[in-house]
């Protein structure tokens, strides 16, 4: 046999080993047959990621907690610098100070002011009374006058009076109407005082919101999964510094061909056995189905091919169960699900519910 014809025969065995190893290995990892009514899939755990961010920019000042911990909702687990924003509140609060002596300013003159139209109308009266006497005195002088009883010069100097005593009132109802536009004046620079200490104290509250966002809490129980970042460093608005992982919101997904997904209902019982836990039986319940195929075969011609049109299926664990658990709950962990598609038929034996205690 020629050179050539030993290394085709070489690379030819090669070939036919390392199929008959994935062979062998397929049917290793291939699960044992469910009985019908019931299917399987592969998948991995997985758990809703919850991020800590910093609502504004800012330097970290502190972080509380490390990588493993759990936490509370509402725990404070991170500060922020917040000297810039202590030094705001200070001066607003400076601001508020002066602008409530503003307010007590503006209604002491609103006071004047008012004080200031009585005793105009006090003048208006008596120059009115002053006219009167006037207007009296110039009518006896028009009537002796006619009669010659009295000289023509006594009647024009009464008739002088009267028309000064009518300027002179006229003047009076002048200045109290300038007291009147004082007093409306006084009282829009009280409204503008109000509405001062209005928006100073809106600055005030909206700085302590501030503040209050400087202590950042973890939005829901969990495990602290990554540090993004650390104490010193700077992020910007809405910058991560945690990644938590939502331990009370854990499922698997798996995936199951289109020839059964149709069969599987929302609320289907599933059983889920972890590779690195092969006898404990997790109880779960299929909370979502893909209605479109994640992934399809670059040619579809034969019904074989067809079969490898795969959907996506989530199947949620139960809060309650995740909770007492809770401490050895892991994400990432690959393993089987079974999914029951026939409610009538019974879980067998070595899909009973098994929990470690």
């Amino acid at each position: 046999m020629s050179a050539s014809g030993k290394s085709w025969l070489v690379r030819g065995g090669v070939v036919l080993a390392a199929l008959a190893a994935v062979f062998v290995l397929w049917k290793l990892l291939k699960p044992a047959d469910a009985p019908n009514g019931i299917v399987s899939g592969n998948g991995r755990i997985e758990a809703v990621e919850v991020d800590v961010s910093a609502k504004s920019p800012g330097r970290i000042r502190e972080i509380l907690v490390d990588e493993g911990d759990f936490v509370k909702p509402g725990q404070i687990v991170a500060h922020m610098d917040t000297d810039v924003l202590s030094a705001q509140k200070a001066e607003a609060e400076a601001q508020l100070a002066q602008a409530l002596n503003a307010i007590q300013i503006a209604e002491s003159q609103v006071a004047q002011q008012q004080s200031n139209r009585a005793a105009a109308q006090a003048v208006v009266r008596q120059r009115a009374a002053e006219l009167g006497v006037a207007r009296k005195r110039l009518a006896r002088s028009e009537t002796l006058a006619s009669e010659g009883a009295t000289p023509v010069q006594e009647r024009d100097d009464d008739q002088a009076q009267a028309e000064g005593a009518a300027a002179v009132v006229e003047a009076a109802r002048a200045q109290l109407a300038a007291v009147d536009s004082a007093i409306t004046t006084a009282r829009s620079q009280v409204i503008g005082a109000r509405s001062n200490v209005d928006a100073v104290r809106a600055t005030i509250q909206r700085i302590e919101a501030d503040l209050r966002d400087g202590d950042l809490k973890a939005p829901t129980a969990g495990r602290v999964q990554y540090r993004v970042a650390q104490p010193g460093e700077v992020v910007g608005g809405g910058g991560r510094v945690l990644n938590l992982v939502n331990l009370g919101d854990v499922y698997m997904t798996f995936f199951l061909p289109e020839t059964v997904v149709g069969k599987v209902a929302i609320g289907s019982d599933v059983r889920i056995v972890l590779d690195a836990a092969p006898d404990m039986v997790i109880p779960a319940r299929v909370s979502f189905v893909a209605d479109v195929a994640q992934f399809t075969p670059k040619t579809v011609e034969t019904e074989s091919e067809r079969q490898k049109l795969m959907f996506r299926v989530k199947a949620q664990i139960d809060r309650r169960l995740l909770e007492r658990y809770i401490t050895q709950v892991k994400t990432g962990l690959p393993g089987l699900a079974y999914v029951r598609v026939d409610p009538r038929v019974e879980w067998p034996a070595r899909l009973a519910v098994k929990v470690s205690r």
